[in-house]
């Protein structure tokens, strides 16, 4: 607050008054005066000694009165540099060291603008005394007036009867005002005593006593609280405490009160250190909730960190955990949000080098449902990537040991060892690429089977395989100069891959340690595995090809691409069809106002559409957006591809997903906007989500008012429709943001889509 120029006037236009360096108004060849500008002008590093610059002074009579007393009278003009002040009288004492300016005294350095009945200094700008002053700073978004403003020195000022406000001239909305403030500008702080916040010139809050930051410096004090009113917790008042511990970590604590729930309590904790990176620790504590009496005190806290060590290491923490299963769906967090299953609690340790990367992580869950995942505990893996190993020839090397354990009787524990050199011979050209690989996969597992509970009976304790691979892809790229279609300017990427990994026994080995499927869209018919990790090497023997066009307009802007390609298998399993579904991919920047991407998973065979997303975008040319998605996953294909859940689909869906969801954000007038979100599920035809938010922004204040309701259950909609069917629950909550520019808040009301997969995203990514 308040952060006045250490070089206030420049020390009253330093030596501005001095005899040593001036010309008056009756030479005619003075030096040209430069009249400042009202804009922020930042001192320089190496300027010049502000005595050295040649000073003017412009008057209509000047007398001098003995040898130690000038008097310049009518329109004095002063400047120096881009500095300038103006007086109807200014007299000139060396006798008593002072210079004293007398009636309508403007000054302007360049940082700070004012306006005085009297200003009286010492002849080296030293020790300045402002009378009845109007002030604005240049170089942020403030104003005042003050009776009295005395500059002690080149950084400690001194108020009597000031004010305060970033509002702009002729706005009233706030100010601060106070009967004493002093700034000291090496510690880019501000006291203020009794202390009066008013808007419209009314008196709403009085501090006897505060501080408050002037510049870049963190201080400790009260940020802006918050409130609403939630369907479950009722009222709601949220005070932000900010503690400035030291200059590499900080804490906010923020005390959240519900009126049906007690007060909660907030903390972020956040470090930086010189050679290990940054982290945070969130910890959130409810003493005692009174709508759950039986669940006891309720926390969470997540403790998170990155950092590179001397260039080569890298360390990473991810870590949650909350007091009980319920906590996400009963309290709003920070932590987490209420769709989380489990919490990840992770860490990892990388040693790199040019060409290797050793890495060491430990992977566990907080469990919040019935699932039991495996624990990553630990797992050691090297990788070695050399290009021209030999000439034209590439060596790859891949390895990891891993120890998986569940707390699942019925699923084996293990240890695996895995090993994969492979070789690569790249060739590269500007109509295309072609890519030969050859590897080799060796992975060992000890199984602990868990005295036979294991229901698969064919898992080894002690099991091995070895799986070569072979793989050639490439791409040609075609240009066609010849322009059409309106100007456009097309070209042609056909792609093709062959992919052979013969048939290997797998049986023995379980296949779900770290393994799931992986979606099969246009650029996934180009991997070279179907899973994510190696506890199952699907065999292949398969062409992959498609084709990828793209079209430009005459500023090579690239405003439409089409990929679309298949999978064909040459040996496919008994009961298999040869052909995968067609994916295709497509971005289309209509103009620069409407945006367009899709997808979709077509199943020639079965006749079936097992995939399709789509996002439409209308960029308002005022600003905002209106943005539709759409998202559609049949039946079969979440049978097919969803393990254990497919197997139970009926108890998450009687056909399939399909959700439309619309997100709009847009300026209904010049001061107001509007966030309105609405997401509904097409197949059992409830609403999932919805949020309006309107914010208004004033100059110097802003307020936001927003109103969600969200699912918290789905009822038992899917239960046979003979029975009666309760209808999804749903929770409601209204909140009031209110804010003040300029006295560290940011302006405008953030909002959330409450983690749905439809929420707002980026429709494209052509590129320019």
């Amino acid at each position: 607050m308040l952060p006045i120029s250490r070089t206030f006037l420049a020390t009253l236009i330093s030596a501005a008054f001095l005899p040593t360096a001036f010309a008056d108004e009756s030479s005619s060849d003075s030096v040209p005066e430069i009249v400042p500008v009202d804009q922020c002008i930042a001192p320089e590093k190496n300027a010049s000694d502000p005595e050295q610059e040649t000073v003017n002074i412009e008057a209509d009579s000047i007398n001098a009165e003995g040898k130690n007393k000038a008097v310049y009278q009518g329109d004095v003009i002063i400047t120096q540099g881009h500095k300038k002040i103006t007086a109807d009288k200014v007299t000139i004492n060396q006798g008593d060291n002072s210079i004293t300016a007398d009636g309508n005294v403007k000054m302007n350095d360049g940082q700070i603008k004012s306006n005085s009945n009297k200003v009286k200094s010492d002849l080296k700008g030293e020790r300045v005394e402002l009378h009845d002053t109007q002030y604005k700073l240049l170089c942020q978004p403030a104003r005042g007036e003050a009776t009295y403003i005395l500059k002690d020195g080149q950084s400690i000022y001194t108020m009597e009867d000031g004010s305060l406000t970033t509002c702009p001239e002729g706005n009233k909305s706030w100010r601060v005002k106070a009967s004493d403030i002093d700034i000291d500008n090496n510690e880019e702080e501000a006291t203020f005593y009794n202390t009066r916040f008013e808007i419209l010139d009314f008196p709403v809050f009085y501090w006897p006593y505060i501080t408050v930051p002037i510049g870049d410096k963190r201080k400790t004090g009260f940020l802006y609280p918050s409130g609403g009113y939630d369907s479950k917790n009722g009222l709601e008042i949220n005070v932000p405490i900010y503690f400035n511990l030291a200059p590499q970590y900080d804490l906010t604590t923020t005390a959240n009160y519900m009126q049906r729930r007690g007060v909660q309590f907030e903390n972020e904790f956040r470090y930086l250190t010189d050679g290990f990176g940054a982290g945070s620790i969130d910890f959130e504590y409810l003493n005692h909730d009174d709508l759950y009496t039986e669940k006891g005190a309720r926390w969470g806290v997540n403790v998170s960190h990155d950092g590179i060590y001397d260039r080569h290491w890298k360390f990473s923490v991810d870590y949650s955990r909350v007091s009980d299963n319920d906590y996400f769906a009963d309290l709003d967090s920070n932590i987490g949000n209420r769709e989380d299953g489990q919490l990840m609690q992770a860490g990892e340790v990388s040693y790199r080098t040019d060409y290797s990367d050793t890495t060491l992580k430990v992977r566990d869950f907080q469990i919040l449902s019935n699932s039991k995942p495996y624990r990553l505990m630990p797992q050691l893996q090297y990788e070695y990537n050399r290009p021209d190993v030999l000439p034209h020839i590439d060596m790859e090397w891949n390895s990891h040991i891993s120890r998986f354990e569940t707390d699942d009787d019925r699923l084996p524990d293990a240890t695996r060892v895995h090993l994969e050199p492979g070789v690569v011979v790249p060739f590269y050209a500007p109509w295309g690429q072609l890519t030969s690989e050859a590897k080799l996969m060796y992975t060992y597992y000890d199984q602990d089977l868990k005295d036979g509970s294991v229901t698969n009976p064919d898992l080894e304790k002690n099991a091995s395989r070895t799986v070569p691979e072979y793989r050639m892809t490439g791409t040609l790229f075609l240009d066609n100069s010849q322009q059409w279609l309106g100007g456009y300017t097309q070209t042609l990427e056909p792609r093709l891959q062959y992919l052979y990994i013969p048939e290997v026994d797998q049986d023995d080995i379980y296949q779900g340690y770290d393994t799931t499927q992986l979606q099969l869209d246009y650029y996934g018919l180009f991997r070279d595995t179907r899973y994510s990790s190696v506890d199952y090497i699907a065999p292949a023997n398969q062409l992959s090809y498609g084709a990828t066009s793209r079209f430009y307009d005459g500023n090579y802007k690239e405003r439409f691409n089409i990929s679309l390609g298949q999978i064909y298998y040459i040996n496919p399993n008994n009961g298999e069809t040869n052909l995968s579904a067609w994916a295709l991919e497509n971005e289309w920047n209509i103009n620069d106002e409407w945006l367009f991407k899709g997808g979709i998973q077509y199943d020639g065979d079965a006749s079936e559409l097992q995939l399709a997303n789509s996002t439409l975008e209308y960029k308002l040319p005022s600003g905002g957006h209106t943005q539709l998605s759409y998202r559609y996953i049949s039946k079969n294909y979440i049978e097919d591809n969803a393990g254990n859940i497919g197997n139970n689909i009926d108890k998450y869906t009687r056909d399939g997903i399909s959700q439309a969801g619309i997100v709009n954000s847009f300026t209904i007038a010049q001061r107001w906007s509007v966030q309105a979100n609405y997401y509904h599920d097409l197949t059992e035809n409830y609403m999932l989500e919805s949020l309006v938010g309107v914010t208004y922004n004033d100059d110097c204040w802003f307020l936001g008012l927003t109103y969600s309701r969200h699912q918290m259950s789905p009822g038992n909609v899917y239960l046979d429709t003979v029975y009666p069917e309760p209808g999804p629950e749903y929770e409601s909550k209204v909140s009031l943001n209110i804010g003040i520019k300029g006295l560290g808040q940011s302006a405008g009301v953030t909002y959330s889509d409450g983690g749905n997969s439809l929420g707002y995203g980026r429709p494209f990514s052509l590129a320019d």
